[in-house]
């Protein structure tokens, strides 16, 4: 089977400047500290069962609530920095006079395909026609919920830059993307966002990538930095824990806003993501600052309640003496004015406790089991997806 949707693989220039990457060892990106990728040794076919087949609460049972930016974003943030989370670790970023957007996905599965794979449970909160003029677009890493064939197909009709990690502008050249409007960096790399006073720099992150034409790794992964002259937000991406977010923060200073990943998680595959624990772990490396969860209430990718990552985060937070800052979907905010957090999401918990299938007492759909996509190359399933 070939899909556009899969990608295009590194040729050229490109793939040569990939290779002189220390992070390139025998054709693929590694890790800095050696982990493991897929499940743990002993966990894998309970694993893939619940998965699959078994588990409860992946989804909610009724549309998160959530709000149009628009009204929002038509006035300037006061304070100079302000978020909007959009879903899973979509956020438009309001930094010093510029808008930047990380990981866009407006598609309805993290999936090559439309008839297979995790399909979207919540509705995203503004159509991508209606996103005002944009500064940049991140691009953390190529997994299909970060990467979108069909939001990358819309984006490219704009005359906005792209920033990535090396080897994945193929993919987006591929997908209409002109070549000079892609820049990709390595780790510690920097780069200008035309037209303004931002820098973005790609920093290490603890992951792996794919799409499954030609097997994994073929693409660096990172956490990126966006710093102008009075702001500095750091964007986690997927990965797991790493102490090399100590050297991110010797390096950095102090961030205002620490956007980190804390859904889809599991023990099997801790190296690899965060989760909510992990996340304030990393908070502590990464210095301080406010914390902005995502990753989390829009997709079933893993096997835990799909409030858990926020529940967890409200039950740990105090204890640890973290900052959150946790808006509804579609709400903008204002870092520096955020005292506390509204469990918003617990509308939701509410129906589910009185039974209830959605908001207006109408039944619920059955919950959606999501599949694996296959590898392109005919080596089975992708595992974990993300």
């Amino acid at each position: 089977m070939h899909l556009k949707s899969f990608g295009a693989q590194a040729s050229g220039l490109r793939l040569e400047r990939m290779r002189a990457s220390p992070r390139f060892v025998d054709g693929v990106f590694v890790n800095t500290t050696p982990v493991a990728q897929g499940l743990k040794k002993g966990t894998a076919a309970p694993t893939i069962s619940e998965f699959l087949c078994g588990g409860q609460r992946r989804t909610p049972r009724a549309p998160l609530p959530s709000q149009s930016p628009l009204a929002g974003w038509q006035r300037a943030p006061e304070t100079g920095l302000r978020a909007t989370w959009l879903g899973h670790s979509t956020v438009l970023l309001e930094l010093d006079g510029a808008r930047v957007l990380t990981d866009p996905v407006w598609g309805e599965r993290a999936s090559p395909v439309s008839f297979a794979g995790p399909k979207r449970f919540q509705p995203i909160p503004v159509a991508i026609a209606n996103l005002p003029e944009l500064d940049a677009v991140i691009v953390s890493h190529d997994h299909y919920d970060h990467l979108d064939y069909s939001t990358i197909l819309e984006l490219a009709k704009r005359k906005v830059p792209f920033f990535t990690s090396l080897g994945v502008g193929a993919h987006l050249q591929a997908w209409g993307v002109p070549a000079e409007r892609i820049t990709e960096l390595d780790w510690w790399e920097q780069a200008q966002v035309p037209g303004t006073e931002l820098t973005i720099t790609a920093a290490p992150s603890q992951h792996f990538s794919g799409r499954g034409l030609g097997g994994r790794n073929g693409t660096l992964w990172s956490s990126m930095v966006v710093r102008g002259p009075k702001h500095c937000v750091f964007f986690s991406g997927d990965t797991g824990l790493t102490p090399e977010y100590a050297e991110i923060a010797r390096r950095f200073g102090a961030f205002d806003l620490l956007m980190l990943e804390v859904g889809a998680f599991h023990e099997s595959w801790g190296d690899i993501h965060l989760g909510p624990a992990h996340a304030l772990d990393a908070v502590s490396l990464l210095g301080g600052g406010k914390l902005l969860p995502v990753h989390w209430g829009t997709f079933n990718l893993a096997i835990h309640a799909w409030d858990e990552p926020a529940e967890t985060l409200l039950r740990l937070a105090p204890e640890r003496g973290a900052r959150l800052v946790m808006p509804m979907l579609g709400q903008p905010v204002e870092p520096a004015r955020v005292e506390r957090v509204e469990a918003w999401w617990r509308s939701v918990t509410a129906l589910e406790a009185l039974g209830a299938g959605t908001a207006n007492g109408a039944a619920a759909a059955p919950e959606e089991m999501p599949t694996l996509p296959p590898l392109a190359d005919g080596s089975g399933s992708q595992w974990p997806i993300d």
